[in-house]
């Protein structure tokens, strides 16, 4: 029955999946939905014979690496990854890395919260998505330095000096500490914490503080691009399955803030 339910779970995956799901060009040639056997194969780096054999129900039980081979192939997400080495029998081990995609139905977010400021962060602080008003006010280009921890302590990257610079040092620390400790394979990782500890006292005072915070609502003083300040809302919303925040940065209605944004955000239309 295991055997059974595994093999349904892949075909139904990988027939969910397009080939630009994947990188792949489209080949309108295709008669069957979704991706071929043998480019699943090739995603996960094992032969067509053997994933055949498991979307057939005649594999054995494949190991924790094959598993892990196949989330990434497949593009599953927490939960489904979860769900995968339950049907194979297998311990979840940790996740190899944070997830550093953004789902479509959290990236549409950035655009659909009128006058706001918007970003999604990864388990590791590297801004992964944007729009165009939180890229003003943040700094311009995330693409030349997206990592907001190296910004923060390292000085690779604007960051806006604002009245919540050393809660945004504690909270910074805190989200490392534990993306630490769920993602002790992950080499992205390990180079950007010896980066830091290489590169900032300050930085590894706060490590060996070992600070908790927890995301929620935070209000903040920040500078207007033309001058002046703003009084802002930074509020967060947890992607718990990838392990990603998005952050909002709003103005309270009828505040100077919130006209402030407003103006800018049609200055970007």
């Amino acid at each position: 029955m295991a055997k059974r339910e595994l093999a349904r779970f892949l075909r139904a995956r990988r027939e969910g999946l397009r080939p630009a799901d994947v990188g792949l060009p489209a080949d309108r040639r295709r008669r069957t939905p979704g991706l071929r056997r043998e480019e699943v194969a090739e995603l996960a780096n094992m032969s067509v014979d053997y994933y055949a054999r498991l979307e057939q129900a005649r594999g054995p039980r494949p190991s924790p690496r094959v598993l892990d081979a196949l989330t990434g192939a497949l593009r599953l997400d927490r939960a489904e990854r979860t769900h995968l080495f339950q049907l194979a029998g297998a311990p979840p081990a940790p996740p190899p890395g944070p997830v550093r995609r953004v789902r479509p139905d959290v990236s549409g977010l950035l655009d659909r919260i009128p006058d706001a400021g918007a970003i999604v962060t990864d388990a590791s602080y590297d801004v992964i998505a944007s729009n165009p008003l939180a890229r003003i006010l943040l700094g311009g280009d995330f693409e030349t330095e997206p990592n907001l921890a190296r910004r923060r302590f390292l000085g690779t990257g604007p960051l806006p000096e604002s009245s919540g610079r050393e809660e945004f040092g504690r909270v910074v620390v805190s989200r490392l500490r534990r993306a630490a400790e769920r993602y002790p394979r992950d080499a992205a990782l390990a180079g950007l914490l010896r980066e830091l500890r290489a590169g900032s006292a300050e930085f590894v005072e706060l490590w060996e503080s070992d600070p908790v915070h927890a995301p929620g609502h935070r209000t903040k003083t920040v500078p207007h691009p033309g001058g002046g300040t703003l009084r802002v809302n930074c509020d967060i919303l947890v992607v718990p399955d990838d392990d990603q925040q998005v952050v909002f940065i709003t103005g309270d209605p009828g505040t100077p803030a919130a006209r402030a944004l407003r103006e800018l955000n049609r200055t970007l239309r």
